[in-house]
Formats: C-alpha cells, structure tokens, sequence
C-alpha cells in the first residue's frame, strides 16, 4: 500500500481509539481526523467537505426542523400515544417501537425514517420511565435490517443492483454453463427481501432477548440532570378540553409516570379520592403532584389543561413566547413572609408562580394563599428574558429557564400532521421529480411559515453534532476511497482467499464478511461500489451464478451494526442515547453475525450456484 493509504489508516485508528476509550465527543473526534487527512493531502477540500452537502446530512437538518414543528403544536404526543400507546415492559415497547420501523425501512429510506422517529422515541421513553438507550440503538439496527426488505429499502441495495445488470451488459460467455438465469423485474424488487425479511424477523427477536443484557442503562446528560423535585400544581379544564366528558382513565389521567392526580375541586365540592371512574367537567380544577418533567408532559399532551392562576391570562406578554422559569427564595428577598396573592408577584415580576416546591414538605390550599420562606422554589409562567434579567437581583438564589417549557400550540396540531402526511407521500411518490432534500425542505419551511414552529426554536432544533459527525465520517470515506486504502486492503484479502483455493460456500463466506469490515470503514454506498466487481470476479473464478454472490453483497454492505461510523443511523443515535464506541460492538456483532448465517444459508438455496 502506498503511503497515504497508511497514513488514513492510521488516522482513522487514532479517531476510533479516542472514541473507544470516550476521551472525546464523537464529533470532535472525526472532524479532527479529517482535519488531519485534509492537512496531509490525502483528501482534497472539497473531498474532505462533501459530506455537508450529502443529502442524508441536508435531510437530516431538514428533519429536525420538521420534527421540532410536531412537537411544538403537540402532535408528536398525540402520535406516539395513539399509536405506540403503554408498554408494559421494555420487551414490548421495542416491538411496537421497531416492528413498524423496519416494516416503513422496506419502502422508505432509513435515515428520514430514525430522524422523524428518534424525537418520537425519546418522547415516549421519557414519559413512560424507559431507558432510551435500550430503544434508540435498536431503533436504528431495526431501520438499517428493514431495509433490506426490498431493492429501493437503502442506496447500497439499488447501487448493487445497477452495477451489476451493467455488468451483464457486456459479453459473459462463461454464464451459459451455470444456473444463473435473468431476473425478473420481480425478482430484482423482492428478491433482496428473500433473505432481508427472514433476518429482521429475527434480528429484531434477538434484539428484544439480548438488549437489557448487552446494553447498559446510559441515560444521556438531560435524563441525569432531570429534576426530580415534586411540585404541586393545579390545571383548570378549559372549555375546549377534548377530555370534558372522558372519565380520569379515559383522557389519560390515571397511572401517569411520577405525577399523581390527589384531588379535584368542583364548584364548592371537593373530590378528595379521585376514582378512575371520574368523568371530567368543564371548570374542573385538577390538583397534581408530581415532577416537574411529568408536569411539562401533561400539559404538552393534552390540550385544554392551563394553569389555575388566574393572574397567568393578565400576563402583558403572548402566550407564544412565554416559557416557564425556575427561581429559588434568597433570605434577603421581599418575598419572604409574604403569600404570593398579597406581594403583588404579576405586577412586579411580570409573572405568575404555577407551582411551589418546599423540600420535604407538601403544601396544602391554594397556590395564592402560601405564605413564601427562603428557599422556596417557584415554578414561573413568564417571558423568555426572566432568567437573565433576574438572575443577579438579591430577591432570588437561581434563576433557570426550564427547558420544552413553551406553551404547545395544540390548535395547529393536525396542520403539523397534515405536513408530515405530505412529506411522507412526497418521499415515497416522488411527484414532479420532487427530490427527497427539497421535499424535507419545503415541509420544514411550511412548519415555521404555518406558525406550527417559530423561527428562532426551529433554529435551535438543529442538532449541529449530529450534522458535524456525519459529513466529517463521509469525508473521512472519501479519503478512505482516495488513498486506495480500501481497494488495496479488497484486493489483499480476495487474493489470500483465492490462493486457498475455497469452493463456492466459503468464498461466499469470505465475500459477506470482508463486505461487512470494508462498510465500517467507509459508507454502505462506496463499499458497495467497491465491491461489486469483485463478487462478479469471484463468481466467474469458479464457473458458478453471480446471483447468490450478488445478494449475499447486499445483505453484507448493510450489516453496519459494529461502529457508530459504519451507518449514518448509527451516528444519530449515537448522543441521544448516551452510547460510548463499544456499545455498538457489544450489541451489533450478535446482529451481523445472525445476519451473516441466515444469508449463507438462504443465498445458495434461493439463487443456486
């Protein structure tokens, strides 16, 4: 091998040691190889930058745009409650979550499929206390085996394809003495899905055994900071409430994850005892305990539920741009000693205390009656400005804003899924010739220009270190492909094959395995490029069909379970999720190596040789 093949090699073991052992984030660290293969002149600029202006990164971008429009009105709560509902157990909730993920992989691609369902995911976990490391690793192995369901499930699988039918363009004389026989148009479609469908089947079952054992609990940095402080709030049906009429089991009310519905005051009536059986009124106050997170849920979810504070509606500020503030009692504050209905709180502080939170204590009667002591905790409706405007001032200890504390703009929910509808028949009909990165750009657009998602949040919704890993793994690719570092290491290892002299069931064994490390290294699309002359070669070296080698191909350059590099799913899950290098070794080589037997198995059975 030449030099700069060494060299990327080399570079790209530094950037997985330092991932290994978690010395650096993962976007760092791949922007500091490709910085370093840019500097040496291995890859060119515009090699090393081409993956920016990829199109899963220019679509993941878009997404989260898309995504943050859902959550903003609601609409991904009521998505995920509709059709993901309550898991009784991890096991379920993995089936509900990836059955119909690898099931749209088939038709789809996988990357929109993981960017749309990863806020989903993590949504649903939150609210129901599952790990999202238990689902959002699995989440993107089920997209990745899904995938391979039928021809159009990935690019690799269409790449293959149409390298190898312009192969049979030129004379093969040789073929006439096999079994190989043209494809049908059926075939070419399905015929993936003859070995795909059997091992998401039971990848997916594998993963519901192993995942609790394989996989650590890692919570990522904002489940671990998650507030665990009980406030107790008081939520007015509103007249428009869709639950007026529902019992407390019916609208969702009863069971909730660390938030526990103690009483109900109707009119002068108290329901001390709220049975399930409960059927809600308009007026009703609804008395909470619970966390703060469970609390912003609730509210997220059901729409017509608002703070009981009358004060909240003499706010001078919109609704749209309040946010809810976190504010601790100083001993020196004029607060103190003073209930919050008599120190004039809306007028001077231009906000309204929703809840208050007194360590080891549960206060009783109304909000407005407490009487305040230092080191009370006040949760505030108020204007985004609060925190750095008081942060400062003696009248509080800290001041934090509290995150997904926007009011949710339920009445443009179904605008949201009418958009989401829209972007979905765009990307499996492609009408017009409309591209996938114009169909999710146009539909992120009309999320901010419908007011389903202001500007500045959609901006904010885009996960920079997402974008950054992905395009510096692509140009990482590049260089992979530029220095001949992969062709070389391909070659190596065919001639070493062939000098063993194997038949036809280990070559195939040889081809799915060198496939599979080759796809780590470099994207699924250029593995796949890369090796379709050599199946072809290996094939003809033994007088047998090209078919069962051209298939075992495409399920092998998908096989992208081992590292967060070899798949770009791999890498959006990848923070979320809270992973370090080795939880996808540890998970995913069980995977590829299910996937490796059921397609040495099945490959010369359904194509003979």
């Amino acid at each position: 091998m030449a030099f700069e093949a060494w060299f990327t090699l080399t570079t790209i073991g530094m950037v997985m040691a330092v991932l290994v052992t978690n010395r650096m984030q993962v976007d760092t660290a791949l922007l500091g190889g490709l910085i370093i293969l840019m500097v040496a002149g291995v890859v060119s600029p515009e090699e090393a930058v081409s993956g920016f202006a990829s199109t899963a990164v220019l679509m993941i971008g878009g997404l989260f745009v898309v995504a943050a429009g859902l959550e903003e009105t609601g609409a991904l709560a009521m998505f995920t409650d509709r059709l993901l509902g309550r898991p009784r157990s991890l096991a379920v909730a993995q089936l509900r979550l990836l059955s119909p993920v690898a099931l749209a992989s088939g038709f789809l691609n996988n990357t929109p499929i993981v960017a749309m369902c990863l806020p989903i995911a993590r949504d649903w976990a939150r609210r129901h206390r599952l790990s999202t490391s238990h689902l959002l690793m699995p989440l993107s192995f089920a997209a990745i085996l899904g995938g391979k369901l039928t021809l159009i499930g990935t690019a690799s699988n269409i790449v293959v394809m149409e390298a190898f039918l312009d192969w049979l363009k030129t004379d093969h004389q040789w073929l006439a003495g096999t079994s190989y026989e043209p494809m049908s148009p059926m075939l070419q479609f399905f015929g993936i899905g003859i070995l795909g469908l059997p091992t998401a089947i039971l990848g997916i079952g594998l993963m519901l055994l192993i995942t609790r054992r394989l996989l650590p609990d890692r919570s990522n940095a904002m489940d671990i900071s998650q507030d665990v402080r009980e406030y107790q709030v008081e939520l007015v049906v509103q007249a428009d409430s869709p639950v007026i009429g529902q019992t407390i089991e019916q609208a969702g009310l009863r069971g909730l994850p660390d938030l526990f519905l103690s009483e109900i005051e109707r009119g002068d009536t108290l329901l001390a005892a709220v049975a399930p059986e409960e059927i809600l009124r308009a007026g009703d106050r609804l008395a909470f305990v619970g966390v703060l997170e469970s609390v912003l849920d609730l509210r997220r979810r059901i729409r017509g539920l608002e703070p009981a504070d009358d004060q909240a509606s003499k706010l001078p500020i919109a609704r749209t741009t309040r946010s809810l503030v976190e504010a601790v009692i100083s001993a020196n504050s004029p607060l103190v000693g003073q209930s919050i209905r008599k120190s004039r709180f809306r007028s001077t502080y231009e906000a309204v205390v929703i809840a208050v939170h007194r360590q080891g204590q549960r206060l009783d009667g109304k909000i407005g009656d407490i009487v305040l002591k230092p080191g009370d905790v006040l949760l505030l409706e108020t204007h985004h400005s609060f925190a750095d405007q008081w942060k400062n001032r003696h009248d509080f200890y800290l001041v934090s804003n509290v995150e997904r504390s926007r009011p949710v703009r339920h009445e443009r929910s179904w605008v949201a899924m009418g958009i989401m509808l829209t972007l979905v028949l765009l990307l499996i009909f492609k009408p017009l010739n409309i591209g996938p990165v114009t169909a999710v750009w146009s539909c992120g657009f009309l999320m901010v220009l419908t007011r389903c998602v202001t500007g500045t949040v959609a901006r904010r919704a885009i996960n920079w270190q997402v974008i950054l890993a992905i395009a510096a793994a692509i140009g990482i690719g590049q260089a992979m492909i530029a220095s001949n570092a992969a062709s070389d290491i391909t070659s190596y290892l065919v001639n070493a094959a062939e000098s063993w002299q194997l038949g036809p069931l280990s070559m195939l064994i040889v081809l799915f395995l060198l496939a599979s490390v080759i796809t780590q290294l470099i994207t699924p699309f250029a593995a796949g490029v890369l090796m379709v002359p050599i199946a072809t070669e290996m094939a003809h070296g033994l007088e047998v069909s090209p078919l069962p080698f051209i298939f075992t191909l495409m399920m092998s350059v998908g096989t992208s379970f081992l590292t967060p590099m070899g798949y770009t799913t791999n890498l959006m899950v990848y923070g979320p999720g809270g992973y370090r290098f080795l939880d996808y070794t540890r998970l995913g080589l069980p995977i590829m190596l299910l996937a490796g037997v059921i397609t040495i198995l099945l490959a010369p059975v359904v194509f003979p040789f």
